[in-house]
């Protein structure tokens, strides 16, 4: 018996590796691919999981391990902030797309129990790959991720009281009085649990364990708390996943949650696969076969259902019609918590074996195509805009008031929300820079409004919206946007209406630097490597390596990375400036500090020509430019120079710019 369970355990470990790779490769949630290494291995395809319920056991601990991860995140704090998307939001969308799904079970001759419980399941949606799509978008923060983030939040706090009610609809009692004062007996007694746990027995236990400084103990500590709650919850009648939730959210608001939910991650992921696994070898092929047409249609049909309640419900909340589009097509699919509710059902009774197959069959499948959905989901929304469309669905219940945009030219346009993107508002507002923002989040379009800038809301891949922050008279283009496809098509847009801005983009990884530049980037900074870069100064520092020689090193290590992007990207625009037969050769402007060698002397005394390999091509005193400036011209405290030459040229230029004592 050890060496078959051994064996199934190299099998699905081998097969996911597999099919994981081949997702990874192409953007794939991985618990898609656990799901169909489940359907692969399974009884009704290759066979070749020896026995199906020594999986299930072990998929029975990644449930109870997910359900106390989830009670270790559970912030109650957190959610009073985003309190009106999670409580009203949540809500309504699960008693909308509870109540729909209901009346239509009539359609499929299902009882009133069955199917308000199918209609609870198919209200809920799948955190796990809604969550990571959004998080490799880099789309959690924006407005309409919030709502999907405090929708599927709502929907793991209620997935705990439906797991309590569920055995009421199993129960061939008539007696629903009796059973739900039992019920509400059973609440006050778990609230009453989690209370004093929280409040005094965990935090005293967890600091004890933790006095003693040994990481074994207090991780095996962890693990007993959580199986032994589940346990207890489920000798009370409950199940084991709902008293690892329990147990979780005891837990929780300790210091030690941290370090505990950092201990269990590998336990948890590697369980957890186990649990999407075994999904997959439920699933009954010859079913999906035998009844495809049926299976087809109701996948649709959820489809249709979940995407529009959801749509309907951000709507609600004040939602664009863009936003509305995304939000609902991103919570379009059945997720991975229906399984633990589900399998309840089956166990009580509540869903036959045939609509629980069906249930299997629509989850996998919505779950499947989810990834695709949300991708083409801004793009449809683009396109279905171009109809006319009411005012009101296009600006949504609570539009914000049009603001006029002065005419500007030679300004600064900076698009993002993210905390860069405000930052650098904040330091153009302080220099009195000439700047518009545009920001794809009405909260804090709101906010900066009221605090007197000049913000354009709306989604910057609209020619329209870029109009209107008079992008073609724009000097500079800053883009802070971390999806790279919303970047992608920003840059060319921007370059397309404006040929000699200068544009600046923000992105996570170097490799796509170059398409970038490509599409008309002047300048591309990859968040990886300059946090390295970052890194490695304060490196460089700790071992005492002068300041001077830092910048020269780090100007190379630019050149060397950026250098080739910048060559094979100018030579792609259309009109090209006599720099771009030069990449390596860049200007830039330095103020003359206090303390700088440079101050009262002659370009022709500094030999800066001679002695660094660099050229003064102007200099600004006050409001006075001097173009091509003579050899004669005296530098003075606070001009600034314009410097051309190789970035390390340049760098070694630098040490005449400032005070040796002040900067070092």
């Amino acid at each position: 018996m050890e060496l078959l369970i051994l064996k199934d355990i190299v099998i699905i470990f081998g097969l996911s590796t597999l099919v994981n790779y081949l997702f990874t490769k192409i953007r794939i949630p991985t618990i898609i691919g656990y799901l169909i290494t489940g359907v692969i291995a399974g009884p009704h395809v290759f066979g070749i999981i020896g026995n199906a319920h020594d999986i299930e056991l072990m998929a029975e601990i990644g449930v109870v391990l997910l359900m106390f991860t989830i009670g270790l995140e559970f912030s109650l704090n957190h959610l009073l902030r985003i309190r009106k998307i999670v409580f009203f939001g949540g809500f309504l969308q699960l008693i909308a797309t509870a109540g729909v799904i209901m009346l239509v079970g009539h359609l499929y001759e299902l009882e009133w129990k069955t199917a308000l419980f199918v209609g609870f399941l198919t209200a809920l949606s799948s955190t796990a790959v809604v969550l990571k799509i959004l998080q490799e978008r880099g789309e959690l923060t924006s407005n309409y991720g919030r709502t999907v983030v405090g929708i599927l939040i709502f929907q793991d706090i209620v997935l705990v009281p439906l797991m309590l009610f569920t055995p009421l609809l199993g129960t061939e009692t008539t007696n629903v009085g009796s059973d739900l004062f039992y019920l509400i007996i059973k609440t006050i007694s778990i609230i009453a649990m989690v209370y004093v746990g929280n409040r005094w027995v965990m935090p005293w236990v967890l600091h004890s364990i933790a006095m003693t400084k040994n990481q074994e103990l207090f991780l095996m500590s962890i693990l007993l708390i959580c199986l032994a709650v589940a346990l207890l919850t489920s000798t009370m009648g409950m199940s084991l996943a709902f008293g690892a939730f329990l147990a979780g959210l005891m837990i929780s608001e300790s210091n030690y949650s941290h370090n505990a939910f950092g201990n269990l991650i590998p336990f948890k992921d590697t369980f957890t696969s186990f649990f999407f696994v075994s999904i997959g070898i439920l699933l009954d092929l010859n079913f999906v076969v035998d009844n495809i047409w049926l299976v087809v249609g109701t996948v649709l049909l959820v489809l249709v259902i979940k995407m529009s309640i959801a749509g309907f419900t951000s709507f609600i909340l004040g939602h664009t019609f863009r936003g509305t589009i995304l939000v609902g097509l991103a919570l379009s699919q059945v997720g991975e918590f229906s399984f633990i509710l589900a399998k309840i059902g089956l166990n009580y009774n509540v869903l036959s074996n045939f609509y629980y197959q069906l249930f299997l069959a629509v989850t996998i499948i919505t779950m499947s195509v989810s990834p695709f959905i949300i991708q083409v989901a801004s793009p449809l929304a683009n396109y279905m805009l171009k109809f006319k469309l009411p005012k009101v669905w296009v600006n949504g219940l609570f539009p914000l008031p049009e603001i006029e945009i002065p005419k500007l030219t030679n300004h600064l346009v900076l698009i993002g929300k993210d905390t860069r993107a405000l930052n650098l508002s904040s330091m153009a507002k302080a220099l009195k820079f000439p700047y518009i923002a545009i920001v794809f989040d009405p909260a804090t379009v709101k906010k900066r409004t009221q605090n007197g800038e000049i913000v354009v809301y709306g989604d910057a891949i609209n020619e329209p919206v870029l109009h209107k922050a008079h992008i073609e008279t724009a000097e500079v283009v800053v883009v802070s946007i971390g999806e790279l496809m919303t970047c992608m098509a920003v840059v060319e847009k921007v370059r397309r209406m404006n040929s000699h801005a200068h544009i600046i983009v923000r992105i996570r990884k170097v490799e796509d630097i170059e398409e970038l530049y490509r599409l008309g980037a002047n300048e591309v900074m990859p968040e990886e490597f300059e946090t390295a870069i970052e890194l490695f100064k304060r490196v460089m520092r700790k071992y005492l390596m002068p300041y001077l020689k830092i910048r020269e090193v780090i100007a190379n290590i630019r050149t060397d990375h950026y250098g080739l992007f910048r060559d094979q990207s100018r030579q792609s625009l259309e009109a090209k400036s006599i720099m771009s037969e030069f990449p390596n050769i860049e200007v830039i402007a330095r103020q003359v500090a206090t303390g700088s060698e440079l101050i009262n002397k002659s370009l022709i005394d500094l030999m800066l020509r001679k002695k660094y390999g660099v050229t003064i091509v102007a200099i600004k005193r006050g409001d006075l430019l001097i173009d091509h400036p003579e050899l004669n011209e005296v530098l003075m405290l606070n001009d600034i120079i314009y410097i051309l030459g190789r970035p390390d040229q340049i760098a070694k230029a630098m040490e005449l710019f400032h005070d040796p004592v002040i900067e070092k």
